[in-house]
């Protein structure tokens, strides 16, 4: 009798102490929710955080010239790309802007418009079979056929328009700050943007833009250099030293580096300058 009161004592203790369990942990987790959503993939912020932990820095690059082509010294260079063995160029300026086909051996133009007095030519991009041209300070773009030169239609933008490139599915753009921004290449909008940075320092002045393997390459505007960026993050892993490339002297203060062309088929990257007189074919060298 006496070893079943124990029994039943203790059979009592232990349903106590597993309801007491119960309640604690209920009350620990109450007003805890359960985030079941899955993380995006990929996704462009816009609300990029500096990441000043960093340990990587980024990888320095000097250049080599394989090849120096002729270049227009009226074509005051603000975007420019190559596709299927030929440059298509656009150039500033108001009441001198242009968007321009020019044969890459000779620099000669092939195919010209003018844009109105009232409009500052800025970055390009093709999509499909359009050009897009951006101005600087209107908030218009304008998208060409791509064979013809004739304007289809125009849209706005909010920013300035400083350099555009394409990633096979949404326009990038710069405005002179430390911004790229994507746009959906059918409507214009703006769906996203990053803020150009090395460690916890933004990069200003980011200009003429081109797409390369996954990278951005964009001109910082004054300097003799080109930022290699990361445009799901913003960050930059590389600088490519220009310095030295063309012989300015003599030059005034606005004929400066501006004008990143890739030749995706072939490998082949292309510099140029705003009223240079030659456009480089380069290969990069990392320096040590």
């Amino acid at each position: 009798m006496k070893k079943l009161f124990v029994a039943v004592a203790v059979t009592l203790l232990v349903l106590v102490i597993s309801i007491v369990s119960f309640l604690v942990v209920l009350y620990n987790n109450e007003g805890t929710t359960v985030n079941t959503s899955p993380t995006p993939i990929n996704e462009v912020s816009n609300t990029p955080t500096l990441n000043a932990t960093n340990p990587s820095t980024p990888t320095q690059y000097t250049y080599a010239v394989i090849q120096s082509y002729p270049h227009n010294t009226s074509a005051f260079t603000e975007g420019l790309v190559y596709q299927n063995g030929s440059l298509f160029e656009s150039t500033g300026l108001y009441g001198m802007s242009t968007l321009r086909r020019v044969d890459l051996i000779t620099g000669n133009v092939l195919q010209e418009i003018h844009l109105g007095d009232q409009y500052f030519g800025e970055g390009i991009a093709i999509v499909n079979d359009t050009i897009i041209q951006l101005t600087w300070q209107e908030h218009v773009g304008f998208v060409y056929d791509k064979s013809t030169f004739q304007l289809l239609r125009n849209f706005t933008y909010p920013t300035e328009g400083w350099g555009l490139t394409y990633n096979g599915s949404s326009l990038i753009m710069s405005d002179g700050s430390d911004n790229l921004y994507f746009l959906d290449p059918s409507t214009f909008q703006i769906v996203g943007q990053v803020k150009v940075h090395e460690g916890s320092n933004s990069v200003q002045n980011i200009n003429e833009l081109e797409y390369v393997n996954g990278e951005v390459y964009a001109n910082i505007f004054l300097q003799e250099k080109i930022a290699v960026i990361d445009p799901q993050t913003g960050v930059v892993k590389a600088w490519i030293d220009l310095s030295g490339i063309q012989n300015t002297s003599g030059f005034n203060s606005e004929m400066v580096l501006n004008g990143i062309a890739y030749d995706n088929q072939n490998n082949r990257l292309f510099v140029t300058g705003k009223d240079w007189p030659s456009l480089f074919e380069i290969k990069l060298v990392t320096q040590k």
